[in-house]
C-alpha cells in the first residue's frame, strides 16, 4: 500500500510538475568583434595629414572630398576640405548646426573640444546617441587658412543599440583622426 501511494505521488509530481509554457524569447544582437586597429599616416595631395586605421579604404573623390570606407562595419567616414576666405563665422555656423540636424531622432549630442595648439588644430566631436542617420559629426580647423568638415554614416538602418560596438570602434578611430591631424 505504501509503494502504491509513493508510486502514484511520483507519477502525479511528474505529471504536474512539468509546464511546458512557451515564452517568446527576446530578441538577439549579433555580438561584434573588431581586430585591434593599426594605424598609418595618410598625405593628402590637400593641406592636411593624419593617421587612420588600415582597415578602412581610402577614397579621394576630388582634392577637397576624402572617404574612409569601413567595409566590415557598413560604414563611410566622409571629409570635405574647404579654404577660409573671410567665411569662419559661417563655416562655423554650418558646422555647428549639421548635427542638430539629426535632433528628432537624437537622444542627446555631446561634444568633445579638440584643441591643439602646437598643431593649430582646433575642432570639435559631436556624438549623436540615439536613432540617428549619422552617429559622428565634426570639425577641425586652424581658425585662419583650413577647415575640415567630416560625418560618419552606416549603411544600415539606424539602431543605435545593435550598432553600439561599431560606435565605440569609430568614435576610437576619430580621436586617433583627430588627435595626429596636422595642417600643411
Amino acid at each position: 500500500m505504501l509503494i502504491k501511494k509513493i508510486f502514484i505521488f511520483g507519477v502525479l509530481l511528474f505529471l504536474f510538475s512539468c509546464k511546458s509554457e512557451v515564452q517568446p524569447k527576446p530578441r538577439a544582437y549579433l555580438r561584434l568583434k573588431y581586430e585591434k586597429p593599426n594605424y598609418k599616416t595618410i598625405k593628402t595631395g590637400s593641406n592636411f595629414s593624419f593617421q587612420h586605421n588600415t582597415s578602412a579604404q581610402l577614397k579621394i573623390s576630388k582634392k577637397k572630398s576624402l572617404q574612409l570606407i569601413y567595409p566590415d562595419m557598413k560604414a563611410t567616414l566622409y571629409m570635405n576640405y574647404n579654404s577660409v576666405e573671410e567665411n569662419i563665422d559661417s563655416l562655423l555656423t554650418d558646422a555647428y548646426q549639421l548635427p542638430f540636424k539629426h535632433i528628432s531622432k537624437a537622444e542627446s549630442i555631446p561634444e568633445k573640444i579638440f584643441i591643439n595648439k602646437e598643431k593649430k588644430v582646433y575642432g570639435t566631436l559631436f556624438s549623436v546617441v540615439g536613432n540617428a542617420a549619422s552617429q559622428f559629426q565634426f570639425f577641425l580647423t586652424d581658425s585662419a587658412n583650413h577647415f575640415l568638415v567630416g560625418s560618419v554614416y552606416f549603411y544600415a538602418r539606424p539602431n543605435y543599440d545593435s550598432l553600439f560596438p561599431a560606435i565605440k570602434f569609430l568614435e576610437k578611430d576619430l580621436f586617433h583622426l583627430i588627435e595626429t591631424f596636422e595642417w600643411k
